[in-house]
């Protein structure tokens, strides 16, 4: 079994898109990653950075993490969308997720590297 486990043309980032302040194409949980339509390389890349980061720190550190990076994203001024977006998590997949390489080059916990920046 290769991992994480992609399912497309998922209605559960639509769903999710309605509670959170992002249009979500993709979400990465567990060993799953739902998509909106369609994979592309650059999606499964960006998610499957999300996958790895989530079993470094045994998946329920990972979301723990990452939400208080997003309130400490909204406690310093910026709106849903910037603060998603600035998140360590989040950086380290937008830098990454266009490098067909990055998941075989990528170093346990790169995502430590954007604690503080932006």
């Amino acid at each position: 079994m290769k991992l994480p486990l992609i399912y497309e043309n998922s209605k559960l980032p639509i769903w999710l898109s309605k509670i959170v302040p992002i249009e979500v194409a993709a979400f990465s949980f567990f060993i799953f990653v739902w998509c909106r339509g369609e994979v592309n390389a650059r999606l499964k890349t960006h998610e499957t950075i999300h996958y790895k980061q989530q079993v470094e720190l045994l998946f329920v550190f990972q979301w723990i993490l990452y939400a208080i990076f997003h309130i400490f994203g909204l406690l310093k001024g910026r709106d849903g969308g910037s603060a998603y977006r600035y998140n360590p998590f989040e950086l380290e997949a937008y830098d990454n997720d266009d490098n067909e390489n990055y998941l075989t080059e990528r170093k346990p916990y790169a995502w430590v590297q954007y604690l503080g920046s932006k």
